[in-house]
C-alpha cells in the first residue's frame, strides 16, 4: 500500500520574525543571480578566437574521454568473459504415494537431492547434475546419481556439448515421435514428473546457427534404451497376466554390443521464421523399446522372454504455429525397420511404421491452459502373429488453471488409449508457499480392460509431494 507523507521543509530552523533568517533567505536568492550575471559578463568579453580555442579543446576532451571510455568497457568486457563464474543451485524433494484400491499398500516413498554446478569461463562452460536418492521401497535406486555431466563451448554461431545430456526434439507435449535420442525411465511408469522419465545420453552434439537456420548433428556412440522394471517388488512392474506358465524377462542378453559401429547418430534442422517453426530431422538408432520375444524351456514348464533390439531409422518433421490465443503443433516420424514383438518361438521381425500428431493449445486468458493431442500409428506389412495394430490411436488433454496470484496450480492431464479403451489421469495441485518451497498433491487414475494400460489398472493412487528449491 502507497503512504504520502508532507514533504519536509528545506530550512527546519525557520522561525517567523527571525532577522538572521530572513538575512539568510536573501543571501541564498542572491548569490545564484550574481553569480550568473558575471558568468554572462565573462562570456560577452571573450573573443571570437578565444571561442574556437575553447570549442575545440572542448571537443577534443570530449574525444578523448569517449574513446577512454570505449577502451575501458573493452577491457571490463574482456575482463569479464575471462572470469570463472560459478553457479550452484538445486532443489531438495520428497514423494510418497498409496494405493487407493484393494489394500492400501506404498506405491512410492523416495527422497531426492538435486545439486547442480556450473563453470563458466569465456565461452567454454562445465555443467554437472548430481542425484542423492533415498528410496524406501526399491532399495535398490538408492545411491548416488550422476544425471548430467558435460563440456560446452558457444561462440558466435557455434555450440557444441559432449559429455552426459538431455536431448530433446519434436513438439509434442509427453508423447514422443521424433524424440528419439534420450530413451525414457519407467520404473514408475508415468507417474512421476516427465522431466525425470527423460534419461541423458553419452553424445555428442554441435548446433550451427545461421539467420533464421540451425543446424544439429548429434552422435551416441554406445545406444541406451528404456528402462522397464520387472522386479516383482516393484508396483510398476512387467506383469503378462495373459501367461499360461511362470516367466522369466530378459532385458539385457538382447542388446547390442557396446561398439563403435554400433553408434546412433543423426542431424536436425530448424527453422525459425516470424510467426512459425519448423523442423525436419532423421536418426540412424534402435528400437529403444525392447521387442518380446518368448521362448519355452527346456522342460517346457516355464517361459522366458527376451527383449531384442534392432537397427531403425527414424525420419521426421514437426512445426508449431501460433494463431492468436492458440499454438497449433504437428508432428510425424517414419520408423523404417521398427522391431516388432512376436509369438513363441518366434524372433523378432522388423516393420516400418510411420506416426503422426495433431495438437492444439489454448491460452483463452485468466490463467487458462486447454490442450488437446492425438497421436495415430501406422504400421505396414504382413501383421500376423504379432503383438502390433495396424492402426493405432493415442490422445491426451490437459486443463490448468492457476489462482491466488499464480501461488496455486490445479491441473489434470489424461492419457486415452483410444485403441482398446483405457485411461491414464494425473490430477494435481500445487502451492507455493514462497519462491522456494512448493507443496503439491494429487490423485493418479488408472481405467483399462486391455491394452497398455491394463497391467497397472489396480495401481490409482493418492500422492504428496513437497519440494525446496535453493
Amino acid at each position: 500500500m502507497c503512504e504520502f507523507r508532507p514533504i519536509s521543509s528545506p530550512f527546519p530552523n525557520w522561525r517567523k520574525g527571525s532577522d538572521m533568517n530572513l538575512l539568510r533567505l536573501c543571501m541564498f536568492l542572491l548569490v545564484p543571480m550574481l553569480s550568473a550575471q558575471a558568468s554572462a559578463q565573462i562570456d560577452t568579453l571573450q573573443t571570437e578566437s578565444d571561442t574556437i580555442v575553447c570549442e575545440d579543446t572542448i571537443i577534443s576532451l570530449e574525444n578523448t574521454v569517449a574513446g577512454s571510455k570505449e577502451v575501458l568497457e573493452e577491457t571490463v568486457e574482456t575482463i569479464d568473459d575471462n572470469a570463472l563464474q560459478v553457479q550452484v543451485k538445486g532443489f531438495l524433494d520428497t514423494y510418497h504415494a498409496v494405493r487407493t484400491e484393494g489394500k492400501a499398500d506404498w506405491m512410492a516413498s523416495r527422497t531426492r537431492a538435486r545439486g547442480e554446478l556450473k563453470l563458466e569461463k569465456g565461452a567454454a562452460s562445465l555443467f554437472v547434475s548430481l542425484n542423492a536418492i533415498y528410496n524406501g521401497i526399491l532399495k535398490e535406486r538408492t545411491g548416488l546419481e550422476l544425471r548430467e555431466a558435460y563440456l560446452a563451448y558457444a561462440k558466435g554461431n557455434l555450440d557444441l556439448r559432449v559429455g552426459r545430456q538431455i536431448v530433446v526434439w519434436g513438439v509434442a507435449d509427453a508423447l514422443r515421435l521424433t524424440d528419439c535420442v534420450s530413451p525414457f525411465d519407467y520404473t514408475e511408469f508415468l507417474a512421476q514428473d516427465y522431466d525425470d522419465i527423460r534419461m541423458p545420453v553419452n553424445a555428442l552434439r554441435a548446433k550451427y546457427t545461421m539467420g533464421a537456420v540451425t543446424l544439429e548433428a548429434v552422435c551416441n556412440p554406445v545406444a541406451d534404451f528404456f528402462i522397464l522394471p520387472t522386479d516383482e517388488r516393484n508396483p510398476w512392474a512387467i506383469r503378462l497376466s495373459s501367461s499360461p506358465l511362470p516367466y522369466t524377462i530378459d532385458l539385457e542378453s538382447g542388446k547390442p554390443e557396446k561398439r563403435l559401429k554400433n553408434m546412433e547418430f543423426g542431424g536436425r534442422i530448424t527453422v525459425n521464421l516470424s510467426g512459425v517453426d519448423f523442423s525436419v530431422s532423421a536418426l540412424r538408432t534402435w528400437n529403444k523399446q525392447p521387442a518380446f520375444c518368448p521362448e519355452l524351456s527346456a522342460n517346457g514348464k516355464s517361459l522366458r522372454i527376451v527383449g531384442k533390439y534392432h537397427r531403425m531409422t527414424m525420419l521426421g518433421a514437426d512445426c508449431s504455429l501460433p494463431i492468436g490465443k492458440f499454438v497449433v503443433r504437428a508432428e510425424i516420424a517414419d520408423y523404417i525397420g521398427e522391431a516388432q514383438s512376436v509369438g513363441l518361438g518366434q524372433n523378432a521381425v522388423q516393420r516400418n511404421s510411420l506416426n503422426a500428431l495433431a495438437g492444439l493449445d489454448w491460452y483463452p486468458g485468466n490463467d487458462w491452459n486447454v490442450s488437446l493431442q492425438y497421436c495415430h500409428k501406422y504400421t505396414s506389412g504382413n501383421l500376423d502373429g504379432l503383438s502390433a495394430y495396424r492402426n493405432a490411436g493415442l490422445a491426451t488433454a490437459r486443463l490448468a488453471k492457476e489462482l491466488l496470484r499464480n501461488t496455486l496450480k490445479l491441473s489434470t492431464f489424461a492419457y486415452i488409449d483410444v485403441t482398446n479403451g483405457g485411461i491414464f489421469n494425473r490430477f494435481s495441485a500445487s502451492y507455493s508457499l514462497n519462491d522456494q518451497i512448493e507443496l503439491t498433491a494429487g490423485y493418479d487414475y488408472f481405467h483399462a480392460d486391455k491394452g497398455k494400460f491394463q497391467m497397472y489398472s489396480k495401481n490409482s493412487e493418492a500422492w504428496v509431494k513437497m519440494k525446496y528449491s535453493f
